[in-house]
């Protein structure tokens, strides 16, 4: 396992409660299945998560199987919700 940071963003940001926190994982799937442990007092954070795009170290992961994202060491991921506009 690795261990980095994940930030929030606007709405993720609001329902987590937190700007960021730390994760001990291998790969995004893993991640989030943590911070959906570490939150399963906090419904909207789940209901958000749902719909966000992730950066991997600055990269989008797009349409990829979360459990296919390795992460690495020290490594950032960002959470995104959709934002409004264009």
């Amino acid at each position: 396992m690795v261990s980095g940071t994940i930030r929030y963003w606007a709405a993720a940001k609001e329902a987590a409660g937190v700007a960021e926190e730390p994760y001990e994982a291998d790969t995004l799937a893993t991640a989030l299945e943590e911070v959906r442990r570490r939150h399963a007092d906090r419904p909207r954070l789940i209901e958000v998560l749902r719909r966000c795009s992730f950066l991997v170290d600055e990269a989008p992961v797009g349409r990829r199987p979360h459990a296919e994202v390795r992460l690495s060491e020290g490594g950032v991921i960002e959470v995104l919700p959709p934002f409004a506009g264009g």
